[in-house]
């Protein structure tokens, strides 16, 4: 089943959507064993990154101030490589909803956020009991949240954590190809 497909019965669209997760999950623990270890950019590679978009969130399109996450657009954990041209930079709020989902995953998530978010301004039964879990989360995921690390620094600040490395003339960890 593909996104724009339409379910017969919603226990059709939930077994599709576990099915995702599964082969998800699937996917990630057979890279696991051999996916190379994260590696930390370069304050140089940070800079060349945000330049892409010229400061915007290639998720959401919003201009990024402060901190940023550089995203990988074939996610790590799917096999993507660390090279600068599988980053693109995106607020770290829209890099950690989007997390790892296949396309087809994130497809659904987007068609579901549109759904409900119309559901909660039509004051519908469903879109108020939406609003009020959804406001509970947000207040328990904010008190939760944790102080940006030195890599989501301004793509312009010497301070990341490769900075030392960099200053210490180390060769660079991306690999074109």
């Amino acid at each position: 089943m593909n996104p724009s497909a339409i379910s017969t019965s919603p226990e059709e669209f939930v077994d599709h959507l576990r099915l995702l997760s599964v082969a998800r999950q699937t996917r990630k623990e057979s890279l696991r064993a051999t996916n190379p270890p994260r590696q930390i950019l370069s304050a140089a590679e940070r800079r060349e990154i945000f330049a892409k978009t010229s400061g915007r969130c290639h998720i959401c399109g919003g201009t990024i101030e402060g901190a940023w996450h550089a995203d990988h657009v074939l996610a790590h954990s799917g096999g993507g490589e660390h090279c600068v041209d599988n980053y693109l930079p995106a607020h770290a709020l829209c890099n950690s909803y989007r997390w790892d989902y296949s396309s087809e995953e994130f497809q659904h998530i987007l068609k579901l956020g549109v759904w409900i978010r119309t559901q909660i301004e039509r004051r519908s039964r469903i879109g108020q009991s939406a609003a009020k879990q959804f406001v509970s989360y947000e207040v328990a995921r904010v008190k939760r949240r944790r102080s940006p690390s030195k890599l989501d620094t301004n793509p312009n600040s010497a301070e990341t954590v490769k900075g030392a490395a960099e200053a210490r003339n180390e060769p660079s960890d991306c690999t074109h190809g």
